[in-house]
């Protein structure tokens, strides 16, 4: 699998699937998931009510359509909320592996990451990346490229440095 990073906006990424980072009840949110809510517009909710009426757990993943972004899939992952207690580190590596998983059932090729739960919910970004990286390099995957999306400078060189 190759694995890039860029600078810029998730939504806007020419992929085959984007991958969201939301929280459990599947209804749209702050950043990264407001984001592809808000670009994907009103068809990316309606998936989400329709597959996920009861939301999806910590470390889960799923997919909808992505509406009106370039790309065709949403994946989404349901990241744990450090700020909340919810400090174990496996969930953070099953967001990332079930992303994968779920990226091959549908046959994704090419697939854009952001850094799950590193956001708003206080997971360290140096261990988040480590976190994606020991996957990407482990899975057993048919996803050719893993293209981690920073949305800042600092977050693009840190992620440089440690690719």
């Amino acid at each position: 699998m190759d694995i890039t990073v860029v600078q810029g906006d998730i939504t806007a990424q020419d992929v085959d699937a984007v991958v969201n980072a939301a929280n459990r009840a599947m209804r749209g949110g702050g950043g990264v998931d407001g984001a592809i809510h808000r670009a994907g517009g009103p068809a990316v909710l309606e998936d989400c009510i329709a597959r996920f009426p009861d939301g999806l757990s910590t470390g889960d993943a799923g997919w909808t359509t992505a509406g009106r972004m370039p790309a065709r899939w949403v994946i989404h992952v349901v990241g744990p909320n450090r700020n909340a207690g919810q400090t174990d580190r496996s969930l953070l590596l099953s967001c990332y592996a079930r992303a994968l998983e779920v990226a091959d059932e549908l046959g994704a090729a090419s697939v854009a990451f952001p850094l799950v739960s590193a956001g708003v919910y206080g997971w360290p970004k140096d261990d988040a990346i480590a976190c994606a990286l020991e996957v990407f390099r482990s899975a057993a995957t048919s996803v050719a490229q893993a293209r981690l999306v920073a949305f800042d400078g600092p977050t693009y060189e840190l992620i440089g440095s440690m690719l």
